[in-house]
């Protein structure tokens, strides 16, 4: 058993799973638009979330310990490097379009773990985009919706038309929501200066906009050209799924309920379109 968790654990802690989440909503938007499934596009997607999330986790904590880290952080370099040389090698062989349009995303999640901006404009000295106050959740859904919606649509040279459109703020919208369950959790540990949505309004309003947003969520699917009964019940389904996990949210949570449970909702939506498909 002490193998198992050890085995979920670096699971977690790698970023595996919350690559996976990322790879889902990338898969359900080709599915959304009629795209075949796009084997390169979800490697490329897979591979980079794990090696971009694990870079902005622990950059902090590796860039000055290299000889004293942990055994688990070590084995997480390690990880991380690989799936750096399997990001590279998919995204070779993406088109040149949809390259400048990574470049620019990984920009963005270059400067929200380095330190680049004026200190006066934080609690400690840890100077970059993540901890400007209000700034994290918001950037994190810009990127999510970003690589999920548009990646996709520009690398199969599919038209952003107004059903795309509206699908990138759906999926930004989606993102909020999801974040304010782990926004919540770290009521006890994040800086003042961070300015997080809970700590702005509270936890019992913070739950109130989340619903609110998942309605403006359910409510933009009408406006879609391509939206269907199915897609439509799915929607609401997840939305659903998602508000009585925003609303069962606390600050004593347990361990895996918003690292596992509510990071794999992104999961449970895909395998919901494939039931009702």
């Amino acid at each position: 058993m002490k193998v198992l968790k050890q085995l979920f654990d670096f699971y977690i802690n790698s970023s595996i799973h919350v690559a996976l989440s990322v790879f889902s909503l990338t898969w359900i938007t080709l599915l959304e638009y009629g795209i075949l499934y796009d084997e390169v596009l979800l490697s490329f997607v897979f591979f980079a979330s794990i090696s971009g999330y694990n870079f902005v986790k622990y950059f902090g904590i590796a860039k000055f310990h290299h000889r004293s880290l942990a055994d688990w952080l070590k084995a997480i370099q390690i990880f991380s490097f690989l799936c750096f040389i399997f990001m590279c090698y998919y995204a070779l062989q993406l088109r040149i379009n949809t390259m400048f349009f990574i470049a620019a995303l990984g920009l963005v999640t270059f400067f929200y773990a380095i330190p680049f901006l004026p200190k006066h404009l934080f609690l400690d000295s840890k100077n970059n985009l993540r901890n400007v106050g209000g700034l994290k959740v918001y950037l994190i859904a810009l990127v999510w919706a970003g690589v999920t919606v548009f990646l996709p649509i520009i690398n199969n040279d599919y038209a952003v038309n107004t059903d795309v459109v509206i699908t990138g703020i759906q999926r930004f919208v989606f993102i909020v929501v999801l974040m304010l369950p782990f926004e919540i959790r770290d009521l006890m540990y994040d800086s003042l200066k961070l300015a997080t949505i809970p700590q702005k309004i509270g936890e019992k309003q913070t739950k109130i906009i989340g619903v609110v947003l998942l309605g403006l969520f359910l409510f933009l699917e009408f406006f879609k050209v391509r939206t269907t009964a199915k897609s439509l019940l799915v929607s609401i389904l997840i939305s659903v799924i998602i508000s009585l996990f925003l609303l069962y949210s606390k600050k004593e949570q347990g361990k895996y309920y918003s690292s596992f449970w509510v990071e794999g909702l992104p999961v449970l939506w895909l395998f919901l379109i494939f039931l009702f498909k």
